[in-house]
């Protein structure tokens, strides 16, 4: 081992001693972050979206995970608290603090505590970051127009429930994944997957556990348009049910899908399949793209007065793979 030049170890040291201790301090805060963030995953894109009067700073993961700021998700919101990093994330309950509240439990649905994870990732500055999962935020503007609707919302929770109002308008003509996708080009470098690339993403070959994935806010609106009580002492359903979730879910969400899952969901003798066929889809691509259609789909369903202004909206915002988006030219034509 060679021994260290006498003249550079004094001009170090010199250099050393000339430092503040507030900028040994933060020499020291940057070197033990770096260690750090290298164990974190790398923002690969990143961009801005427009949803509502919000303007929202995302990234893709190397992971693949799509990511909103934590900053500028409660500004969506309107939070006027800045986030301070791990300080504004509960984990005790798995829950961001603007979910926190007592009177907001009851319309939390149980996914969203699986979910709502921080994530702490690296920016491509290699500053450090966090975040949630975009498919959250739609999420969260659910658990406050429910509490709003029920009654269940405090007088400060009410501008929340406001913005959360103007967001999932927002986000009701795209998903949130796609506009990030769009958002960060993300979308551009993917490569054009064939189709049985596709389904080979979506179908998983193994049963998946069973959870519940469509939620109840999914069938009291379908009740609704369908002038029909919503019976919640039963989870029984029409059996022509089936049928209208056929077209509106699985003929909208992947080129070919439905086809596929009913060679891999055989039928029973009584008609009826012997799983449900959304335990057929992956848990990394398959499931939260259910979630995310689901997510959009009551959105519009929300939006429509009738069963026919949902599926006149619902045919220009996801039409059925295969099919032209129906245009409307007006009256005076071409």
């Amino acid at each position: 081992m060679m021994d260290k030049d006498p003249k550079k170890v004094d001009a170090a040291r010199a250099r050393a001693n000339a430092l503040t201790p507030a900028e040994r301090s933060e020499i020291a805060k940057r070197a033990a972050d770096t260690r750090w963030n290298k164990d974190l995953p790398e923002a690969i894109y990143t961009g801005e979206i427009e949803v509502g009067d919000a303007q929202l700073s995302c990234a893709v993961l190397e992971n693949g995970i799509r990511v909103l700021t934590q900053s500028d998700m409660m500004r969506a919101l309107g939070r006027s608290r800045q986030a301070k990093g791990r300080g504004f994330y509960d984990a005790d309950v798995n829950l961001p603090a603007f979910l926190t509240a007592k009177n907001l439990k009851p319309f939390i649905p149980n996914e969203l505590y699986v979910t709502s994870s921080q994530i702490e990732f690296r920016l491509p500055s290699g500053q450090k970051a966090f975040g949630y999962r975009a498919e959250m935020l739609p999420q969260v503007c659910e658990v406050y127009l429910k509490a709003r609707d029920g009654g269940g919302l405090t007088k400060n929770q009410e501008h929340i429930a406001k913005q959360a109002d103007i967001l999932i308008r927002g986000l009701a003509t795209v998903g949130i994944v796609a506009l990030v996708d769009e958002a960060t080009g993300y979308q551009r470098d993917r490569a054009a997957d064939a189709l049985a690339r596709i389904l080979e993403k979506f179908i998983a070959k193994e049963l998946q556990p069973w959870v519940q994935t469509f939620p109840d806010v999914f069938y009291e609106q379908l009740f609704r348009l369908r002038k029909l009580d919503f019976p919640r002492e039963t989870v029984k359903r029409p059996q022509y049910f089936g049928h209208l979730t056929n077209d509106i879910i699985y003929d909208r969400l992947a080129p070919g899908l439905r086809e596929e899952l009913r060679k891999t969901t055989p039928k029973l003798p009584s008609g009826r399949r012997k799983h449900h066929m959304h335990r057929k889809l992956t848990p990394d691509m398959g499931h939260p793209k259910l979630r995310e259609h689901l997510a959009s789909v009551t959105t519009i369903m929300r939006l429509s007065a009738t069963y026919q202004d949902f599926k006149s909206n619902l045919d220009k915002i996801h039409p059925r793979y295969g099919e032209t988006i129906p245009m409307d030219f007006g009256s005076e034509g071409l």
